[in-house]
């Protein structure tokens, strides 16, 4: 079926859900799910330089867990009871899960990508050779890009609802350091350096320090920005606190390899990771 006819049935059922009762509807559901899976389809794209998010893949995710049933399944000693089974194929499609590792159904890794004993979730995509590392979490629909290190027990969370919204989005070449948290359909722009422990949702100050005046950015990382945790002061009626924020505190150069430029951001900038 053509991805218009998928869209136009799964927006019906999604409306309706007791068209799921129909055979063609049901499988229009398992077909956009299958597509997610196996890299054809995806929650959001990168077009003319603007991200555009497909609502209706976000739909079809949802509408899966209506369509599966649960079921019990068996890996080696370990038993799961679930509506999602885990991906198949991972030597044909040239990925590397080591054990510990989860990906779920209706998630795609591209070739040379690495999960450690991480955990990539449905609807969700992590590009050429890329690693998510120990403990590291890729959240439904979230999108990682090419090249990307993604640390020990990052998070990048989910985003289901409501469909249309953007999901989290790692563009390629970044280095996400150990423990942050990435959440509310925050975008990291290429190359990008998040040092260890930030936190951005969509409403963090994400700062910039290194001209005269700060300039604050929400929801989003500049390209080949060098980020680290920070503070500001916020007045309240019993006083006044440090709000956590985000600092820009440099960019990666642009002559120098990306390889060689990461290294030079951590050291120059002294970011733990």
């Amino acid at each position: 079926m053509s991805a218009s006819g998928l869209e136009q049935r799964i927006a019906a059922a999604f409306a309706d859900r007791k068209l799921l009762e129909d055979p063609a509807h049901r499988e229009a559901v398992l077909e956009a799910v299958r597509g997610l899976d196996q890299g054809a389809l995806r929650v959001a794209e990168k077009v003319d330089g603007e991200w555009k998010v497909h609502a209706w893949l976000m739909q079809a995710v949802n509408l899966y867990f209506a369509v599966a049933g649960m079921e019990v399944q068996d890996y080696g000693p370990f038993q799961v009871r679930d509506k999602v089974p885990l991906k198949h194929g991972l030597e044909a499609a040239g990925v590397r899960v080591v054990p510990g590792g989860v990906v779920r159904y209706g998630a795609h890794v591209a070739p040379g990508a690495v999960v450690m004993p991480g955990f990539v979730n449905i609807g969700a995509r992590v590009g050429k050779g890329s690693m998510v590392d120990t403990w590291a979490t890729v959240g439904s629909c979230a999108q990682v890009g090419e090249n990307v290190h993604l640390a020990g027990g990052v998070g990048i969370g989910g985003v289901l609802e409501p469909p249309g919204a953007r999901p989290n989005i790692i563009e390629d070449g970044c280095f996400i350091g150990s423990r942050c948290v990435i959440v509310e359909g925050v975008l990291v722009e290429e190359e990008a350096v998040l040092g260890a422990n930030v936190v951005i949702t969509a409403t963090t100050p994400i700062v910039d320090v290194t001209g005269p005046r700060e300039v604050v950015h929400r929801g989003r990382v500049p390209a080949r920005s060098v980020v680290i945790p920070g503070t500001r002061a916020k007045a309240y009626p019993a006083g006044t606190w440090q709000i956590p924020c985000a600092l820009i505190v440099g960019r990666r150069g642009a002559s120098t390899d990306k390889k060689v430029s990461l290294n030079q951001a951590l050291r120059e900038f002294e970011v733990q990771v």
